[in-house]
């Protein structure tokens, strides 16, 4: 299968290539920028330039790759810059899902969140309302409309995605909150996905019949659960009560739509993936490496 994974540089995407490629497809990943060119190259993805946010450009890419489906897993957080995402999330799905609908393309694979579901009660599941007063929730509501346009358009909820390239990783934004004691305990909920175990369900998800699905581990937990042992893995003393934390939701999210259609998290709880923090790996190395050709420390530069 031909494969458009438009946000091919970023956190999922760079994970996401060598799976798709094992997997026996052939990917064109796109990259706003063209010195990024070499490192998808590296990873095995035929590079394409474009600004989604350029409508006739991305027709001009959908035509000439011809894709059977496209991943979208674009992201511009390069600064922290929310307003910045929504309007990816606004236009360029739009863009692509307009281009997409116009080369005859049916599948579209696409990058969501699972901390905006309405707070209290269970665990969320998918058929859930998503809270309206959530800042994110434009974008967010905007680029599921939109992909659900396709003949068959799945959506990734992701929980908070940590790992070596993220906010989480011992050199990322949250490590440096923790650090400065800016964030602070409390009983609201996050739900967390390794950014490996994201990149295996999009992969999967090319066989998942429409609809959005929740991708998150089997562990949500407050913020008063994980902080202290996120806070020891990365040697900082446990957070107080100042500040405040950017990921967190209402309430729990359940993966069990995810789980029945055959994922499974590799990392199955955050306890396991924060004990692992401690020391770069090769593959950690080379994540930051790449988060430096992307403009930050973090990795959570644009995707596009």
């Amino acid at each position: 299968m031909k494969i458009l994974l438009a946000g091919a540089t970023g956190v999922v995407g760079r994970r996401l290539i060598p799976l798709l490629v094992q997997a026996g497809h052939e990917v064109a990943g796109t990259t706003r920028r063209t010195e990024r060119a070499d490192l998808l190259r590296g990873l095995g993805a035929t590079p394409v330039v474009v600004d989604v946010l350029d409508a006739a450009a991305v027709r001009a890419v959908m035509a000439d790759v011809r894709p059977d489906a496209v991943i979208h897993q674009l992201t511009d957080l390069s600064a922290e810059d929310f307003d910045a995402n929504s309007q990816l999330r606004i236009e360029g799905t739009r863009n692509l899902v307009d281009a997409a609908l116009e080369a005859g393309v049916e599948t579209m694979i696409a990058q969501s969140i699972a901390w905006l579901y309405v707070g209290g009660g269970a665990p969320a599941v998918e058929t859930d309302p998503l809270d309206a007063s959530l800042p994110p929730y434009a974008g967010v509501a905007a680029l599921e409309e939109a992909v659900a346009e396709m003949p068959r358009g799945v959506v990734l909820r992701y929980g908070a995605l940590y790992g070596p390239g993220t906010w989480y990783a011992p050199d990322g934004a949250i490590a440096e909150r923790v650090r400065a004691n800016t964030l602070r305990l409390a009983p609201s909920w996050t739900s967390f996905v390794h950014a490996d175990d994201a990149a295996s369900a999009a992969l999967a998800a090319l066989d998942w019949p429409a609809g959005p699905v929740n991708i998150v581990d089997d562990e949500p937990a407050t913020t008063a659960d994980w902080l202290p042992v996120y806070s020891a893995a990365l040697g900082a003393p446990t957070p107080g009560n100042a500040g405040k934390h950017a990921a967190t939701t209402g309430r729990p999210v359940s993966n069990e739509k995810a789980l029945s259609l055959g994922w499974k998290p590799s990392v199955a709880s955050w306890r396991t993936g924060f004990a692992q923090m401690d020391g770069a790996s090769g593959a950690e190395g080379a994540a930051r490496a790449d988060a430096r050709v992307n403009g930050r420390a973090d990795g959570t530069a644009r995707t596009y």
